[in-house]
């Protein structure tokens, strides 16, 4: 039977916006015990979530702005689930207004995080709270217990702390949600676990590429290589689905459902952002941007199809002449070699944005909250929360002591696998770029110092040496005497 609060009844917390990820979280508050004030632009979806699922617990429907914030009992919190951008900004104006000191407002969409600094600044002016917070997890984890990332002010978090862990996704018995820090931490850490999760599935999707096109396996049977992978070292949520996926036929052919979807990879501007802020911030998450313009690429259909049409000369292609076996071997240790590379410039990018704003943001938090419910969640994400607790200021995630002797036994598949992708002809942007991030770690010498005297020549940029203190300039033009500026 459905149960509908009565208008005198007061509901712990409100959503806005009730397409299927506003509904599954309001549900998901709904069925922890919650009562839910719930209200959409458009009345039909408040009256169809009350119709098809008011039964799973306590909700409270309005269809005005004005009667949905005297529904919910003080200091009110509001959760807004709408299209980021002006849509957003339109619905905290509304809420803003209608609300009084002390109540909290909670943009739980994909906001870019220099927005939810913005509207922090700028609801705070109003004596309202603001909170930025990232959710993850999709359409299921808004229903069934998603990772959440608020920031805003640490007395929301007091307010906001019991709430939200009653939803969130739960591992060993700890909520998967925690404060992250000010203003627009949240939604910055969210920004990250995006870029991440890009560069998870793109390298994911390139192990599939080798063992597809390298080793001359099927969907099926690759499907299966990646079930017993996810009983390993590698389990985690992304191989667990690309087993599933790569099993699917498609219900109309009965092709492989892989081979009927078009190769042209979509992107929602978060795996984009992370990028451009690890420009911004001089963090070179180079797995993560390379996945980012491997999706561009593969939606670049025009320039694609001209490149087939006109035959690009491809050198010499040559087959795969190891031991099939063996070669599958190799791309388990590479995937799980590039996937620590992507989490450990994932967690440099916010170590640089932490210092950046002033947001003391732990990462241990982090490793702990993504273990479940999102999307990058896997089991090495309980070795990653060990290797910050051994040493919080860990100059970069791979020097712990547990991933370099994983790396000992990864590095030598790892080669082997990009020279092969190279050889065969098959594009790796992120297992070869992650080597060469990899290899630049460790390399003494780098040709930045060319690089620098290059500068120096044609822009009189200077150069500092490595054998004393100072600024330096060579007078290229001139008698090429150097000068300490």
């Amino acid at each position: 039977m459905t149960q509908t609060a009565e208008k005198t009844d007061l509901a712990q917390i409100g959503v806005v916006g009730l397409a299927v990820m506003g509904s599954n979280l309001a549900r998901n508050f709904a069925r922890n015990g919650n009562t839910v004030a719930v209200y959409n632009r458009s009345p039909e979806k408040t009256r169809a979530l009350i119709s098809e699922h008011g039964d799973e617990g306590t909700f409270i429907p309005s269809e005005t702005v004005e009667d949905f914030v005297a529904s919910l009992e003080r200091p009110r919190k509001a959760i807004i689930m709408v299209q980021a951008g002006a849509a957003t900004d339109a619905v905290i104006n509304q809420l803003t207004e209608a609300m009084d000191e002390g109540d909290i407002i909670i943009d739980g969409g994909n906001a870019l995080f220099t927005d939810t600094i913005r509207r922090e600044k700028e609801v705070a002016a109003k004596g309202r709270h603001f909170v930025g917070a990232g959710i993850s997890g999709g359409e299921e984890g808004a229903l069934n217990g998603p990772s959440i990332m608020p920031g805003g002010p640490a007395e929301s978090w007091e307010t906001l702390g019991p709430i939200l862990e009653s939803i969130a996704a739960e591992v060993d018995g700890t909520p998967c949600v925690t404060h992250i820090g000010p203003d627009g931490a949240g939604h910055f850490v969210k920004m990250v676990h995006n870029g991440i999760e890009y560069a998870d599935m793109q390298v994911i999707g390139e192990a599939y590429q080798l063992l597809r096109y390298g080793a001359g396996m099927e969907p099926a049977e690759i499907a299966e290589v990646f079930r017993e992978w996810n009983a390993g070292d590698l389990d985690s949520y992304l191989i667990e689905i690309t087993a599933e996926v790569l099993a699917q036929k498609d219900p109309e052919t009965g092709a492989p459902l892989v081979d009927v979807i078009v190769d042209a990879a979509g992107q929602k501007g978060t795996g984009r952002w992370t990028a451009i802020n690890g420009l911004e911030l001089g963090v070179p998450i180079t797995g993560i941007a390379e996945s980012v313009f491997a999706r561009a690429l593969s939606s670049a259909t025009a320039q694609r199809a001209a490149a087939q049409e006109g035959q690009l000369p491809s050198g010499t292609i040559t087959e795969l002449n190891v031991d099939k076996a063996e070669f599958v071997e190799d791309v388990r240790r590479a995937l799980y070699a590039a996937k620590l590379i992507g989490y450990s410039q994932g967690f440099d990018e916010i170590k640089a944005g932490s210092e950046e704003f002033g947001w003391n943001v732990d990462p241990r938090d982090l490793a702990t909250i993504w273990r479940g419910g999102c999307i990058i969640r896997a089991k090495f994400l309980d070795r990653i929360r060990e290797a910050y607790d051994n040493n919080a200021d860990l100059p970069a995630l791979i020097l712990d002591p547990y991933f370099k002797g994983e790396l000992e036994n990864l590095i030598d598949p790892w080669r082997r696998v990009v020279v092969a992708a190279t050889q065969l002809g098959l594009p790796v942007p992120v297992f070869a770029s992650s080597l060469s991030y990899y290899d630049s770690l460790r390399a003494e010498r780098l040709p930045a110092a060319l690089i620098q005297g290059q500068r120096d020549f044609f822009g009189a940029h200077t150069f500092k040496r490595v054998d004393r203190d100072g600024t330096f300039h060579i007078e290229w033009s001139g008698d090429r005497s150097l000068t300490e500026m």
